[in-house]
């Protein structure tokens, strides 16, 4: 076990462990923890989190879930043909590749009916807790960075654990992410959710975390677009700018392409996306978004917004931004600093959200409706707040 006032050695185990984010987050920290890459990107390695007690690169240690049975070196050297990888890194970090690749185990796939939603969450939280005991962790923290799911809005009406159990339990078509978040709470790990996806939003399983004294974090990692927006929007609401339309266009290909290239499922994302620009600038501001899938782009996500407002005396002001990045490259370092500070919350016995983590999400839980919870500033000044305080020792 690790040192007491410390979070110690952490499984970080990936619901999705195969897709191209956890791949890129795993062959980053087999990286970072050999010293081959700086930790650009990673939140946790800025000076203001120099003296926080996290776990350090070399005690975490990778497993995960996919219902794909690709290999993981496949998955890495296809991110490589893409230029999200660097061939050389990836070659050198093959043997940790392995490691985790041994790790990881059959998901949940509610299209082939094959098991009921409470036999896999069983199953699941039985992998969880062996991994855990194979490798003498402190604790596992599951990270949920799996396809995007469509709504789920029955799930909102399961307010205990007894409702959730029974309907998992029945032959229905329970999101993959929910019976993730089912089998983490009943191994005891703390939960993140890195996707829009209904997973642990479901009231029976937070309350369900509180009891149990888990705390969890999410939803929806804030990567590109709507970082720039809950950094911008404010600037016009402090200048006293009056913003008329906040129009955004998404280009993207790859998996996450091809799944929200259905409407359903992109519903889910595009919720996400606009709740914190209607909090910050709104409702009546309009806003509409779209998501196209444009397979040539591959790992390359571009984002253009066109903003327009009005100045003194009804002048018009405009701004167009183009954001283009490899989505997957933003996304993997903040799964790794997640994990990182939900090990350390959990540490530190917090329990339920995680609300002081909103600056790495779209949708925050407990932000709601209140413009300071999605602004991006506040965010970042509460996050530093709650570490000074967990450095401090004591529960939060």
């Amino acid at each position: 076990m690790g040192d007491h006032a410390r979070p110690g050695r952490t499984g970080m185990w990936l619901i999705g462990a195969r897709g191209s984010v956890a791949t890129t987050a795993i062959v980053g920290l087999a990286a970072l923890r050999a010293g081959l890459v700086p930790p650009t990107g990673c939140v946790t390695e800025l000076p203001a989190f120099g003296s926080a007690p996290l776990p350090g690169w070399d005690e975490i240690v990778v497993g995960g879930h996919d219902i794909s049975a690709a290999d993981l070196r496949k998955t890495a050297d296809g991110l490589v043909a893409a230029g999200v990888l660097p061939a050389g890194v990836v070659a050198a970090v093959a043997p940790q590749l392995a490691e985790a690749e041994a790790e990881l185990r059959p998901g949940f796939d509610p299209a082939t009916r094959a098991e009921t939603g409470a036999d896999a969450a069983v199953r699941l939280a039985g992998d969880m807790s062996a991994f855990a005991r194979r490798h003498d962790l402190d604790r596992v923290v599951v990270v949920d960075v799996a396809s995007t799911e469509p709504p789920w809005p029955a799930g909102a009406r399961l307010l205990t654990a007894a409702d959730l159990d029974a309907v998992l339990a029945a032959d229905e078509a329970v999101p993959a992410s929910v019976v993730a978040a089912r089998a983490a709470v009943r191994a005891g790990c703390p939960y993140v959710e890195f996707t829009p996806s209904t997973g642990i939003s479901v009231p029976a399983l937070g309350a369900l975390a509180r009891q149990r004294g888990l705390p969890y974090a999410g939803a929806d990692g804030k990567t590109g677009e709507t970082l720039l927006r809950t950094a911008l929007a404010p600037m016009f609401a402090e200048r006293a700018l009056a913003v008329r339309s906040w129009a955004g266009t998404n280009l993207l290909g790859g998996g996450d392409g091809a799944t929200l290239a259905d409407p359903g499922t992109a519903a889910s994302k595009l919720t996400a996306k606009s709740r914190g620009l209607h909090a910050l600038l709104g409702d009546e501001v309009a806003a509409p978004l779209h998501i196209d899938n444009v397979p040539d782009l591959g790992q390359t996500k571009v984002a253009w917004d066109h903003v327009h407002a009005e100045g003194f005396l009804g002048s018009p002001v405009t701004l167009q931004l183009t954001w283009s990045a490899c989505d997957s490259a933003l996304a993997a370092p903040l799964v790794l600093d997640l994990t990182r500070l939900v090990a350390l919350g959990h540490h530190a016995g917090c329990s339920g959200p995680l609300t002081a983590l909103g600056c790495f999400f779209k949708a925050p839980f407990g932000a709601g409706g209140d413009p300071d919870r999605h602004r991006f500033d506040h965010q970042v000044r509460e996050l530093h707040e709650w570490v000074r305080s967990l450095s401090g020792g004591g529960a939060r």
